[in-house]
Parts: structure tokens; sequence; C-alpha cells
């Protein structure tokens, strides 16, 4: 259980100090930048629903009438950030407050955007998730995560050269789960509010605003 515990950022204006504890090592502190993530309408589903400072997602009732460029996802109900990163620690937060399903994360630039799409890091996503009352890591098997406490906001943690993807209570201030891998293409915020769930899961996902952390 130690790592559904472990401290994460204190907030420090634009920069945010992470304090690191895996199991059997001393503390170590990372810096990251925060960072001002935006909803990028391009990629967007045609049944989402954007608010419009790019910073909530629904899923909406009907098909908007919108163009099927190669960045637009069709039948999965995704979409990215319009931030893309391919250096550096970068972090952001996602409130998801009541709702009975959802997924962030990231992806790699070159993910296929049409038909469906499995979520896992072969397929270039890097990813948690709500199901059925279980969060679970979208690893090959979906790992479940065994948590104690339902998290209201998740932080994610890209430290694209040490090639780890983390994720965190936001409020609760506990590690959920860390992504390893070697990263050698652009990668991008993930997002998805799920299905409404006959009205149950209708509920946005929101970017928390930076001045809320400062």
């Amino acid at each position: 259980m130690d790592r559904l515990r472990k401290p994460i950022p204190v907030i420090r204006c634009s920069k945010v100090e992470l304090v690191v504890e895996e199991k059997g090592t001393d503390k170590s502190k990372l810096s990251a930048e925060l960072v001002d993530v935006t909803l990028d309408p391009e990629t967007a589903h045609p049944k989402l629903v954007l608010s419009k400072d790019g910073k909530s997602v629904r899923l909406g009732d009907t098909r908007q009438n919108l163009p099927d460029s190669p960045q637009r996802f069709d039948t999965c109900v995704f979409v990215l950030g319009r931030e893309g990163f391919t250096s550096g620690r970068h972090y952001w937060e996602v409130e998801v407050g009541d709702k009975t399903g959802w997924t962030l994360g990231v992806c790699k630039d070159s993910v296929s955007r049409k038909g469906n799409i499995t979520i896992i890091p072969q397929n270039g996503y890097w990813a948690v998730l709500l199901r059925d009352g279980e969060y679970k890591a979208c690893t090959s098997p979906w790992s479940r995560l065994p948590l104690s406490v339902r998290p209201r906001a998740v932080g994610i943690l890209l430290d694209y050269q040490a090639g780890k993807v983390s994720f965190y209570d936001a409020d609760e201030k506990s590690h959920l789960f860390t992504f390893t891998h070697t990263f050698t293409e652009k990668l991008w915020p993930y997002f998805s509010p799920y299905l409404n769930e006959g009205g149950k899961n209708a509920g946005a996902l929101r970017i928390r605003p930076l001045p809320a952390w400062e």
C-alpha cells in the first residue's frame, strides 16, 4: 500500500516541487513545469462538447457536423490537448468529480484516431481510468488499482527523459500509478469523459486553472 500514499506536488508559482519516495529508496525532489493545458477541438470526437475556454469536456447527446480530418477521433470519445511534449517534466490536474467513468493520460503523436481503439502502451496510450466502480491502469492487460479514497481530481506528471508517466490523487496527495517507457515522439495530454450511462456520467472533465494551484 506504500505506493498509494506517496506525497505529491507543493506548488511554487509556475513550477511544481514533487517529493518522490519509492519503496526502499530515499526521498528525492523533482521540479516540473505547470502546464496550462487546453483541449484541441480539431481532435475531438463529434459528440464531445468542449467549453469555450477549452478547459472542460463532456459527452453531448448528438453528433455534431464536423470535418472528418486525420486528426479527429471518429469512433472513441477522445480529445487531446493542444500542448505536445518532446522533453522536460510537465504536470497538470483534471477534476473528475462524481463521474462514474473517465480516462486520462497521454498518447503519442502517431496513434490511430479512427475506429475502435484499445488503450494500452503498445498502442501508444499511457492512461488510467474508472469503469464499473473500479480504477485501473491501462497496462496489457489492465491492472486494478486498489484505492482506499475516491479521487475527485487526478494529477498527471510526465517526465519525458526519464520515460515516466505518473498519476496522483491530487487532493489526497497520494500516488496512483506510474508507467515506464522510452519515448521517441511527441506526447499529447489525452482525455475521455466516457459514455453518459443513462445520465449517471453526464458531468464534464475539467482542467484545473493555474491560479487554483498557486
